[in-house]
């Protein structure tokens, strides 16, 4: 049985890939933020022993992993063992950005070191692919420097982490300076909804509302939306948004 064009076998395996990913990134949540060493052989039995897996994160990175195969399929291997190998990275900044309000060093330089890797692979093929990823690089970064200097510099405080302006600029050797630039818009209008929808919450339960709110998981599910929809898709979607559907896809 083929599923676009592909024996279910493989989306069977890489499934299964998935889940133990997902049980993997659980473990570096828990000892990165810590500066604890991950691969060690007996932390990684400790772990399995003493800790309940987090099906919440297996699951969601069994499905991304299907997904992707499904998506980008065997045609173009570099470009989905890149994404195979980023997905959980940016599952990982996602969780701990969220609990902690930061971006390990640590991550962001593995994640780096991978994006640098893959773009010498993928130059070697076609060369503007990757001098269209290291253009990303300096795209993303420079988009969010700016913003940070502005954003620091009107609400005299800090608006942005560094950590943010960081993880921008690696998606953006991942992506390439176009989709780079969608993730950025996607991250601020995905952050803007979900700002409105705290600040409806906090007045119908007459709350506090928290002045600071990680900008990392926005940025992650940004990425993760770009690399399922193509760019010349999310335009044509963005156009049929804002001009209440008058503009067809």
């Amino acid at each position: 049985m083929f599923i676009n064009n592909i024996h279910i076998f493989w989306f069977i395996g890489i499934g299964i890939l998935g889940l133990i990913v997902g049980r993997l990134i659980d473990l570096i949540n828990q000892n990165l933020p810590e500066h604890k060493e991950i691969f060690d052989i007996q932390i990684i039995k400790d772990y399995i022993k003493n800790t309940d897996a987090n099906y919440t994160v297996m699951i969601i990175t069994c499905v991304l992993y299907i997904a992707l195969l499904r998506v980008i399929g065997m045609e173009d291997v570099i470009e989905l063992l890149q994404f195979l190998i980023l997905i959980p990275m940016l599952i990982s900044a996602f969780c701990i950005d969220y609990k902690l309000q930061i971006i390990p060093n640590r991550l962001t330089l593995t994640m780096l070191e991978v994006g640098i890797v893959f773009s010498f692979f993928r130059g070697i093929n076609n060369l503007n692919i990757a001098v269209e990823m290291w253009l990303g690089m300096l795209v993303g970064a420079g988009i969010f420097i700016i913003l940070t200097v502005i954003g620091n510099w009107v609400f005299k405080k800090k608006t942005m982490g560094f950590g943010d302006v960081k993880l921008m600029g690696i998606l953006g050797l991942f992506f390439g300076w176009r989709n780079v630039i969608a993730i950025s818009i996607l991250a601020f209008f995905i952050a803007a909804i979900f700002s409105v929808a705290l600040i409806i919450k906090a007045k119908i339960k007459k709350q506090e509302i928290n002045e600071f709110i990680p900008f990392g998981p926005f940025i992650v599910l940004s990425a993760i939306i770009i690399m399922f929809i193509p760019l010349d898709i999310w335009i044509k979607l963005i156009f049929f948004i804002f001009t209440l559907g008058k503009s067809k896809i």
